[in-house]
Formats: C-alpha cells, structure tokens, sequence
C-alpha cells in the first residue's frame, strides 16, 4: 500500500511539473531561450562551407590561358630584341664603313697635299736650275788674272755655294753621270761617240748636268754616250781608190 501511494505521489508529481512547464511563464521562458539561441546564432557566423561564397573561377582565365599569354609576351619581347639587334649590327656596319670612307679620305688628301707640294718644289727648283747652271759656267770658264778680278770670281761663287746649299736643304742633289752605264730613265743622250777605251753604252761626258729631288728626277742629264769604235781599214784599202759609181 505504501509503494502505490508513492507510485501515485510520484506520477502527480510529474504531472505537475508538465503542467508548470506547459504554463505561461515557462513558456515566456522557453521563447525567451529560443530568441536569445536564434540572436546568437545570427551573431555568431556560419563556417559552413555551404555558407561561405568563393569567385566565380569560370570567369578568369585559366592556368592554360595564362600561359598562352606570357609565351605570346616573351615571344612578342624575343622579336622586338632581334629588330634591335638587327638594327644595331646596321648602325654598326654604317659607322664602320663611315670611319673607313673618313680615313680612305683623309689618306687620299694627304697624299694629294704631298703630291702637290712636290709639284710645286719640283717648278720652282727647275726655274732655278739654270741660274745653277751659268754660275757652273762661269766657274769653269773665266780665269782671273788680277787681285780684283779674283775677288769678284769669289764673291759671285760665294753666293753660288750659298745657292747649292739651299737646294740641297730641300732634297735636291746632283746627278754623278760620267762612267756608269746609260739609263733611259736618268739620261738624255745627245751624241753617241765611237770609244775603244769605254764599253758601250757608257756615258763618257756630261753636257748638262742632272738633277734629282728625294727619287724623282727634276731634270734629265744630257750625256754623250760611247759607240762601238769603227773598223779600222787596212792599208792596202785605204791607198786603193774609191770604187767607181
């Protein structure tokens, strides 16, 4: 009898407390948890990955895309060094052709100057060898006699030396004719002498002196050059008379 009436106790006390949990207040309670639980749950982020948006990958190019675009750009760069390099090695070829014509130009007017002096040097001494020439003459012709006449012959043969040393200061120099061998390209020959005692072709006198400047020649020397020596007859050739014509 006991146990049933603690079992009934029992039973009335849970339905008591169902019916205080069913009752207004507690149910206040119970919507007040429910809205804090709701609040914080709005508060508190979603780490779902449902929750989470990521981009829209489809939109950017791909990994395929990307790569296409750096080999266009470096090829693209590939390209514009070579026409640079092009570009360089045609300055390059122009300037060093530049300098070559420059330095072809400045070696050929050079050379045109020096000719031209040399031109100019070789008139002007061919003007003078002359006066040279009757100064030799006279040297070689007048023989004074008397103590004035000396000092003239000195005088004029002083401002002679004095007139072969500026020559020679300038390159000229005299042509030594007599005994060595007839050279067209040194020589004028204007007689030709039969000679038993020279070989021939020799020069054997120098009628006018020539002349040389550095290796050109400025005047020509005038020789006499020996002939081989004419047959001599015999006597028997020489006494007969000349043949009748």
């Amino acid at each position: 009898m006991i146990d049933e009436e603690h079992q009934v106790e029992g039973m009335q006390g849970s339905s008591v407390d169902a019916n205080a949990a069913d009752s207004p207040q507690n149910l206040g309670m119970q919507d007040d948890a429910a809205s804090s639980t709701t609040e914080g749950n709005e508060a508190a982020p979603d780490l779902s990955l449902g929750a989470v948006e990521f981009p829209d990958l489809e939109e950017d190019s791909t990994p395929s895309q990307v790569g296409e675009v750096d080999v266009a750009k470096i090829a693209a760069l590939e390209g514009e060094v070579q026409s640079l390099k092009a570009q360089l090695e045609e300055r390059t070829g122009q300037y060093v052709r530049l300098v070559a014509d420059f330095d072809n130009f400045r070696k050929r007017t050079q050379r045109e100057k020096e000719e031209f002096e040399q031109q100019v040097k070789c008139s002007t001494i061919n003007e003078l060898l002359p006066v040279v020439d009757n100064f030799e003459r006279a040297r070689s012709q007048i023989k004074p006699q008397t103590d004035q006449e000396t000092t003239i012959h000195k005088s004029y043969q002083s401002v002679y030396k004095q007139l072969v040393d500026c020559l020679k200061r300038v390159g000229v120099s005299p042509m030594r004719s007599e005994g060595k061998g007839f050279d067209p390209s040194l020589h004028e020959a204007v007689m030709r002498q039969p000679s038993a005692e020279h070989p021939e072709g020799t020069v054997i006198e120098e009628l006018q002196r020539g002349y040389m400047l550095g290796d050109r020649v400025l005047r020509h020397a005038l020789v006499k050059v020996a002939a081989p020596p004419e047959p001599e007859l015999s006597s028997e050739e020489s006494n007969s008379p000349p043949p009748e014509g």
